[in-house]
């Protein structure tokens, strides 16, 4: 048993979990920002042009059964304003970790050449090829 939880609490403190829980945390936040957002602010627009309340939109069935239209119209709405906030706090994000890695990746200068008679490789600084005895000349 003491196995299992500390393989539980090694699992549980990675990084990775951690950063996923954050993530369904801020996700959570952001979809009552955006539920909010289209009920409290959309849906009255919408109704502005048409039916004063967007999930008013209803069609009656038979039995007292309804379609309700409206509903549907404000969770599409949720879905792609949650879909376009994600997607530009991906490609800042994105953005920022390729700024941090452009550095790290600049090449080198490079450390050796090659020999202009035997064409091995010699040291950037070497005035004579240690391969071939020849006189290099500077580049």
């Amino acid at each position: 048993m003491k196995k299992f939880i500390e393989e539980f609490k090694e699992f549980a403190l990675k990084g990775n979990v951690m950063d996923m829980a954050v993530g369904v945390i801020i996700g959570a936040a952001f979809g009552d920002i955006i539920t909010a957002l289209t009920e409290n602010v959309i849906n009255p627009i919408i109704g502005c042009i048409g039916n004063p309340e967007v999930t008013g939109f209803v069609i009656p069935l038979i039995k007292g059964q309804a379609i309700n239209l409206g509903a549907l119209i404000t969770a599409i709405i949720n879905f792609l304003l949650m879909a376009l906030v994600l997607f530009m706090v991906i490609k800042a994000m994105n953005k920022a970790m390729t700024l941090g890695k452009k550095k790290d990746t600049e090449e080198a200068a490079p450390l050796t050449r090659k020999c202009p008679y035997c064409k091995s490789e010699i040291d950037i600084e070497a005035t004579k090829c240690p391969h071939c005895t020849s006189d290099v000349p500077k580049e």
